[in-house]
C-alpha cells in the first residue's frame, strides 16, 4: 500500500474568495471524490508539492482529514501558468477490498541488443490498463528491453504484472519493437542519351549561325 500521506483540513469556507485567502495563507484548496459524495478540503501547499513528486495516476495516496484516512489517487492538478504553483487538487477515493480499474504507467529501460547490431529502437504505449485489488496495484510497470534484438518484438502480453494484476488492454498491442534502418542508396546518374542512330562519343552537329542558308538561297535567285 501507499506510503505516501497528505494532513488535511476539512474546508468549510467556498469561492473564488476563500480559496484566494487559503492560497495566500500557504494551503490549497482540494476535493476528495468519492462513491458517498466529495469532501472539500484544503492542504500545505509546500507538503503536497514536495509529496506529489514521482506519483503517478495509479499510485495510491492517503489523504488524513482530521484523523479520518481517504485512500486516493490524484486525479487532477491546476496549477498556474505563470508559475506553476498548485491551485487546486482533485482526489479520486477508492474502495478498500473491492477490484478496480487503473490506467499503469510503464518505465522503459534498457538498452536493446539490437540496437547496437545497428536497429532502430521503437515504442508505441507508455502505459496499460489493469484490473485488481487496491492493495496490488503497481505505481508502474518495469519493462527491461535490453534484450531486444533485431526484427522482434515486445508485446503486452510480455509484461511481467505481478500476482493479482488482470490485464486489460489488449494482449497484443505492442510495446516496444527493433527493426532494421532503412539506408536509402543514392540514384546512380541516368547515362546522357545520343540520337538514334548515332554512334555513342561521336560530337552532335554544330547548330547553323544566323543567317546561314539565306545568303544561299539568294544566290539561287
Amino acid at each position: 500500500m501507499a506510503d505516501i500521506v497528505f494532513k488535511a483540513n476539512d474546508r468549510t469556507e467556498f469561492g473564488s474568495a476563500a480559496s484566494r485567502r487559503l492560497r495566500r495563507g500557504g494551503r490549497v484548496p482540494a476535493v476528495i471524490y468519492g462513491q458517498g459524495g466529495s469532501v472539500s478540503v484544503d492542504l500545505d501547499a509546500h507538503e503536497f508539492s514536495t509529496g506529489i513528486k514521482g506519483v503517478t495516476e495509479s499510485t495510491i495516496v492517503r489523504v488524513d482529514v482530521n484523523g479520518k484516512t481517504h485512500e486516493t489517487f490524484v486525479k487532477a492538478t491546476q496549477r498556474d501558468i505563470r508559475d506553476g504553483r498548485i491551485l487546486h487538487v482533485d482526489f479520486y477515493e477508492i474502495e478498500t477490498g473491492k477490484p478496480l480499474r487503473a490506467r499503469v504507467p510503464l518505465r522503459i529501460f534498457g538498452s536493446p541488443v539490437g540496437v547496437r547490431d545497428g536497429g532502430v529502437l521503437e515504442t508505441a504505449i507508455h502505459a496499460v490498463e489493469v484490473e485488481c485489488l487496491p492493495k496490488d496495484l503497481p505505481p508502474r510497470v518495469e519493462v527491461d528491453i535490453g534484450e531486444l534484438k533485431v526484427n522482434q518484438t515486445l508485446h503486452v502480453r510480455d509484461l511481467a504484472l505481478g500476482e493479482g494484476v488482470k490485464l486489460i488492454s489488449g494482449a497484443d498491442q505492442v510495446v516496444a519493437l527493433v527493426k532494421f534502418a532503412k539506408v536509402e542508396a543514392a540514384a546512380a546518374a541516368a547515362p546522357e542519351e545520343t540520337p538514334a542512330g548515332t554512334p555513342a562519343g561521336t560530337p552532335a552537329a554544330a547548330p547553323a549561325a544566323p543567317g546561314a542558308g539565306a545568303k544561299d538561297a539568294k544566290a539561287d535567285k
